[in-house]
């Protein structure tokens, strides 16, 4: 969670360490994936799960357990919609109803931070006994 708090410290803060090149493409493929493509040729293909649980808006669905914030059952979540916010980044609207909007640059940082930000996302779901998997529908 430290490696999150820092991003989201950057991009507020504006000390990000890395510059980010322009926008040159940026899809939906399916309602699962979302492909982002820099000038300088980086490519980044996020799946809804990833951009969902590391949304950059505040969210009432997170979980705060011993001082994590925490975000579990969104493995089949999918994108809605994704709307052009400006040169600014672009506001995305979850199948769960959730919307955030995603900065260019946050995406740069994301998929350059991809490996390690999930591996803790799995590993904080562990330590609190937690499922990438939604709960079952409720019984009535």
């Amino acid at each position: 969670m430290f490696v999150i708090t820092r991003l989201i410290c950057r991009r507020i803060h504006g000390t990000s360490d890395v510059t980010v090149p322009k926008l040159s493409g940026f899809s939906i493929v399916s309602p699962k994936y979302v492909e982002v493509e820099y000038a300088d040729g980086t490519k980044f293909k996020f799946s809804s799960e990833y951009l969902r649980v590391n949304s950059p808006a505040a969210d009432g669905k997170i979980r705060s357990i011993g001082g994590d914030k925490v975000i579990s059952g969104r493995r089949y979540v999918g994108i809605m919609s994704a709307e052009p916010v400006g040169n600014y980044g672009c506001l995305m609207t979850c199948i769960d109803d959730r919307t955030g909007i995603y900065p260019w640059d946050y995406f740069y940082e994301l998929g350059s931070n991809k490996f390690s930000l999930m591996r803790n996302y799995i590993k904080t779901l562990q330590k609190h006994r937690l499922s990438r998997e939604p709960p079952p529908p409720r019984r009535k």
